[in-house]
């Protein structure tokens, strides 16, 4: 995309981009079942919300979810988050199969999830300070952090002061604090306006960039996936299950053109709508 941006991205701190342990992300036949009410003796009184999900991210890829409603993504990136635990099969960090949420890894919903109470700088802060960092150390890691997602004049604001696209990238600036080697975002852009949503995309694609995270983003926009991703894992419902991974052919492009202005933007947008339609 071309080069703008609400705030310049500076270099990030060593250790946010020193050297890290393998966090090589691998999902060996994941399923996950959830029970129903049974209404007659016929009902199973269990539904399949993702079976034998199979793939490997490797440590810094940006990987979109996509798929249509109920198809399990929301459900996948939780159990990759460590908020939910599969039924069946594996997840592994590493290696080392996944237990519990990591400390390392961070997660980005769709409703911002801020403390109304809290000023903008104490909401990104707040992570730390569970984490018992001094004050001061943790002021100035959040300082650094809104600056870097163009928020540096909005520390004592509130969040009811700020736009659903501001408050959004403080939902951003709070889930690095940690400086996280992997980052789950679950339709984050979903519910901004386009224009504020297009910024946002272009400004996290820098980030990323800077930072080496992993990333998983669930997204139902195809447009998002094709703008966002090295790889995109399209789902299929009912049962959940990975129906392909494609390779994004835009990928090369992103942060230096408009890849809506490419010529073949439109043709693998039709390809990657039909192979969804053909996953129902």
């Amino acid at each position: 995309m071309t080069a703008r941006s609400t705030a310049e991205v500076a270099d990030l701190p060593k250790a946010a981009v020193g050297n890290k342990p393998d966090h090589t992300l691998v999902f060996n036949k994941v399923s996950k079942f959830f029970n129903l009410r049974k209404t007659d003796r016929s009902d199973p009184g269990q539904m399949v919300a993702l079976k034998e999900v199979s793939a490997t991210v490797e440590p810094g890829e940006f990987i979109t979810l996509l798929g249509p409603s109920g198809c399990g993504k929301t459900t996948l990136l939780r159990m990759t988050a460590g908020l939910l635990k599969p039924d069946e099969g594996s997840i592994t960090v590493g290696g080392v199969a996944l237990q519990s949420p990591r400390k390392d890894a961070c997660m980005v919903f769709q409703n911002f999830g801020l403390l109304p109470w809290r000023t903008i700088a104490s909401n990104v802060e707040f992570p730390l300070e569970l984490d018992g960092m001094p004050k001061k150390q943790r002021a100035e890691r959040a300082k650094y952090f809104l600056n870097l997602v163009g928020l540096s004049s909005f520390g004592s604001h509130f969040p009811h002061e700020l736009s659903g696209g501001m408050q959004q990238r403080v939902g951003i600036a709070r889930a690095m604090m940690r400086e996280p080697i992997m980052i789950f975002m679950d339709e984050p852009f979903g519910a901004l306006d386009a224009q504020t949503r297009e910024q946002l995309q272009e400004d996290f694609l820098k980030i990323w960039q800077q930072t080496k995270m992993t990333v998983l983003f669930v997204t139902h926009s195809i447009d998002e996936a094709l703008l966002l991703s090295d790889r995109i894992f399209v789902l299929a419902a009912r049962p959940g299950r990975l129906a392909s991974i494609i390779e994004s052919p835009l990928a090369p492009y992103r942060l230096t053109e408009d890849i809506h202005a490419r010529p073949e933007f439109a043709t693998y947008r039709a390809e990657l709508r039909k192979l969804l339609l053909d996953a129902h």
